[in-house]
């Protein structure tokens, strides 16, 4: 049994479902890979708690349930961050960054330069780090030796990275479009049946698909920065936020979803990435009109998808229905077991 040791770096919804999975799959992974996942330490805004010997993920979703922190649980410690806990480690582990985006990349940019350079490994649900800093990031880890994986940032559960970078290693992408923000689908969706921006954003909000600000979403920033990963990693071309043209959903209203419905179409925000006779890669972000037929037009609410065009391996399709965040916990579950299994070989 070869068992890893985690750090959590987060534990909002995201965060939490990993804990519970990582309980629940316990079992599975023990018997088909001879793994077992330790959490010895977890941050969250109120503290942290750090224990070598391991801490129960059930333990720390109970605290977080009463008290609102990991640092409720005895030896606990409030005001305690991630880089105090780091420079306790006295052999690799795996950080598990899973904090809010922050545009500057926050404190899981910092939490990630730091893991990497200590010759930790990382594995991210949380994209600001990677659209700042993914090709420093990478060198830090091969530079020190750990590994950092990071499929969790785009379409949560959906293998979009795996296939467009690892499945195409031998083909070249001539087109990618997306539909890989969820949020603005189902207000989409929702507008399409009838109802009005504000009252389809509210209802998203309730469901817990929107956050409170939906601003990063209904912009078409949320899009736009899974973009930027996917070009770098599935494209070969790190580009910057300025490389993409963006433009979000607000201007879409009701009378243009039904003309577009009336041509045959649906009206969807897209991230695109076209090739040109150079090898370069045009980016951008916003609404365009498919047609029904199309399989991103039939992507309705929860759903996500990838349409991608390429030039030896015919054009590909895949989509998910993600209607919580355990997806995305499986993502960065399935980023762990790979590491483990790489590290093995």
């Amino acid at each position: 049994m070869h068992t890893v040791d985690l750090l959590l770096h987060g534990t909002g919804h995201v965060g939490r479902a990993l804990l519970s999975l990582l309980e629940r799959q316990a079992p599975l992974l023990a018997e088909r890979h001879a793994l077992a996942f330790r959490v010895v330490g977890a941050v969250d805004r109120g503290g942290a708690i750090w224990q070598p010997t391991g801490i129960p993920p059930a333990a720390l979703l109970a605290a977080k349930a009463a008290h609102g922190s990991v640092a409720a649980l005895p030896g606990g410690e409030r005001g305690a961050d991630v880089l105090a806990l780091l420079g306790r480690a006295a052999s690799p582990l795996t950080l598990l960054e899973a904090t809010l985006v922050a545009a500057d990349g926050g404190p899981g940019l910092a939490a990630l330069r730091a893991a990497l350079a200590a010759r930790h490994s990382a594995v991210s649900a949380n994209k600001g780090p990677l659209v700042v800093a993914l090709p420093e990031l990478e060198a830090l880890a091969a530079r020190h030796g750990g590994a950092l994986s990071y499929s969790a940032t785009v379409c949560g559960g959906l293998p979009a990275l795996a296939v467009a970078r690892d499945d195409l290693a031998h083909a070249t992408i001539t087109r990618m479009e997306g539909i890989v923000n969820s949020t603005t689908n189902y207000i989409l969706t929702r507008m399409a049946a009838g109802e009005g921006y504000d009252e389809a954003l509210r209802r998203a909000q309730a469901d817990g698909i929107a956050e409170a600000d939906p601003a990063l979403d209904v912009s078409g920033w949320d899009a736009a920065n899974k973009l930027l990963i996917l070009a770098h990693a599935a494209l070969r071309q790190p580009s910057r936020p300025a490389d993409v043209r963006v433009e979000g959903i607000e201007g879409i209203g009701g009378e243009a979803l039904r003309a577009a419905a009336a041509r045959g179409e649906a009206i969807k925000l897209l991230a695109r990435a076209e090739r040109d006779p150079s090898g370069r890669y045009a980016l951008s972000v916003g609404p365009h009109a498919l047609p029904l037929d199309h399989p991103l037009a039939r992507l309705e609410g929860h759903q996500m998808g990838l349409w991608l065009e390429t030039d030896i391996n015919g054009t590909l399709f895949l989509s998910i229905i993600e209607e919580t965040p355990e997806p995305t916990a499986a993502a960065m579950l399935r980023d762990l077991v790979h590491q483990a299994r790489g590290a093995r070989r």
